[in-house]
């Protein structure tokens, strides 16, 4: 017992740490007066978004940058999406729509919606966007001299998150937790190693040269987490990526209720630790039952050194993030108990081979 609150308070400490160097080197999109005229293809795959594809093409169309292109894409949908795309975009020439191909049987269906897109593009740079995100004014813009700035062949964004009621309250915040408790985020820039990669596919800006030549989606054809897939690939060619927190500048909902929430999440999670059982288990035992054993050892400072590096964690992932830190501070031991119960249900899924994502089965590689 002893060893293992010992691995806790290190394993804290260290969490504890990572944050403490994501918040003072505050790795957010930065804002910049340059004005940019580079051509732009946004291309965004769309599969069942009836709900939510309004919001962003008209995000789109009120934003601030002029020389883009749009096309949507509709992935075999069986909903409304078709419509409701080609309803809006009657009167926008920007606005392009096209209906997906069927899915061949070695691709994952995202995967091969963004390739078929990539395919139609004329623009300089390549920006896919998931269809629940909204953007803001100056988001092109800035990421465009980021790009330039840093020499990038890749610039991904975790939009905000939206959350609206409390399943998902529960679940959603638990991305961005994760995330910066345990990256360096600006080392995916800096280091050159693969391994520490990072990515959202809500918001993926690449070179068009760069992409037309090694088709990065093509290569992760089969990966469920494509977008760290892609920003691996990207590093392993010795191009430079990097992913930054969208501060303000792109939001997102990700999920509409708790079972959507948890079946997004369940489908991601363990991809996220490279399917890796064993460094998941080992995160979940250290999160969440090394509460449970420094309380047995009822020593006081033991027990108010734990609680005030989580609070501290809580809040400096909230400030990040541009959650409520009272919020999730609240709602800690109900998102800890998620925590577990999604790893235990991605686990049994990939054991089982039943992974399925609007209406399609996700095989195992």
């Amino acid at each position: 017992m002893i060893i293992f609150i010992y691995l806790v308070y290190v394993f804290l400490i260290v969490r504890f740490s990572v944050t403490v160097f994501n918040f003072i080197s505050n790795p957010k999109l930065p804002a910049t007066p340059v004005k940019y005229r580079d051509f732009v293809s946004i291309l965004i795959p769309a599969r069942n978004e009836e709900n939510s594809i309004f919001r962003l093409l008209n995000s789109i169309h009120e934003q601030d940058y002029e020389n883009y292109e749009v096309i949507v894409l509709d992935d075999n949908s069986t909903d409304s999406t078709s419509d409701i795309v080609q309803q809006y975009i009657e009167d926008k020439p920007k606005f392009k729509f096209i209906q997906g191909e069927k899915l061949p049987h070695d691709w994952l269906g995202k995967n091969y919606a963004c390739y078929q897109l990539a395919n139609k593009a004329k623009g300089d740079f390549y920006l896919f966007l998931d269809a629940d995100v909204e953007i803001g004014k100056g988001l092109i813009n800035h990421a465009l001299h980021r790009m330039r700035i840093n020499g990038l062949s890749l610039l991904s964004l975790f939009p905000d998150q939206k959350t609206f009621t409390l399943g998902e309250k529960i679940v959603v915040p638990l991305m961005n937790w994760i995330l910066i408790s345990l990256l360096p985020i600006r080392l995916v820039l800096l280091s050159k190693y693969p391994s520490l990669s990072a990515a959202c596919g809500q918001f993926m800006l690449f070179r068009a040269e760069q992409y037309d030549v090694f088709q990065w989606h093509e290569k992760v054809k089969e990966e469920i987490v494509e977008d760290i897939a892609i920003m691996k690939e990207v590093k392993r060619t010795t191009f430079r990526g990097e992913v930054l927190l969208g501060n303000g500048f792109i939001a997102c909902r990700m999920y509409e209720s708790l079972k959507q929430s948890v079946q997004g999440f369940g489908k991601n999670i363990l991809a996220g630790f490279s399917y890796n059982f064993f460094a998941l288990l080992g995160f979940i035992f250290l999160v969440f039952f090394g509460y449970a054993a420094v309380f047995n050892v009822l020593s006081l400072q033991l027990v108010v050194l734990s609680i005030s590096l989580t609070i501290g964690i809580r809040f400096m992932v909230a400030s990040l993030s541009n959650q409520s830190f009272l919020q999730n501070l609240l709602l800690h031991p109900l998102q800890m108990i998620m925590l577990v119960v999604i790893s235990a249900i991605s686990i049994q899924k990939y054991l089982t081979n039943t992974i399925v994502w609007k209406g399609r089965q996700i095989s195992k590689k």
